[in-house]
């Protein structure tokens, strides 16, 4: 499979299903077997998720992509065994960055509810054509892309950790700002803007509950 195939859901799925890191190899950028340069969007997206690992607390380098020739059996060899080294220095996913299972489960997956979008985004506002991996990481490490990312994720994912919160009940603004260490201005602006696009609402006690909720569970 093409490494331009791989989701970025895979990535997450897999960190959620209790891997400590991820690998992916893939043809030398300039010799893509496809006229789409799967290995460069590969690339992209490995970039993107290990700035999303480094915003929900995870040690970047728990994901990684090298590229590999089909004759380049030692050199594949060479980098599994380095791979495989790093991941053991790193130590169990969570654990090795002092966070609870629980904690590390729901940030996952507030991760995953957001993939589509992601997909999307990457696609239409962060996908650059450039003819060398020295180029994209330059430019996933600079403040354009810096930008860009408060601008399109970084929002987005905290709207997503809050639906995630209000599914288990009912919640003030500030309760909100506790758990999830978010500043009171930034909680207050995600639950109007949400509240006026129908994602949520407030009941008699200004609590945040989802519109779904049944009263019986509001007033719980």
């Amino acid at each position: 499979m093409c490494t331009g195939r791989v989701d970025p859901a895979f990535i997450v799925r897999a960190f959620s299903n209790g891997a400590d890191g991820v690998y992916i190899g893939g043809c030398w950028p300039g010799e893509c077997h496809y006229v789409t340069e799967g290995n460069y969007h590969a690339l992209s997206n490995v970039l993107l998720m290990r700035r999303i690992l480094t915003h929900i607390g995870l040690n970047p380098e728990r994901l990684r992509i090298e590229w590999v020739g089909a004759s380049e059996g030692v050199r594949f060899a060479e980098i599994m065994n380095d791979v495989s080294k790093k991941i053991k220095e790193l130590g169990p996913i969570g654990q090795a960055e002092g966070i609870e299972p629980k904690k590390l489960a729901f940030k996952l997956e507030a991760v995953n509810n957001i993939v589509p979008y992601m997909r999307l985004v990457e696609r239409e506002r962060m996908r650059i054509n450039l003819n060398s991996e020295e180029e994209y990481r330059k430019f996933y490490s600079s403040e354009e892309f810096d930008e860009l990312f408060k601008e399109l994720i970084t929002d987005k994912l905290a709207v997503s950790e809050i639906m995630l919160l209000l599914r288990e009940g009912p919640r003030s603004g500030e309760e909100i700002s506790e758990i999830l260490g978010l500043k009171p201005s930034e909680v207050s602006k995600h639950l109007n803007l949400s509240a006026r696009q129908g994602l949520l609402r407030f009941d008699e006690s200004q609590r945040v509950v989802l519109p779904q909720m049944r009263e019986d569970q509001a007033r719980a």
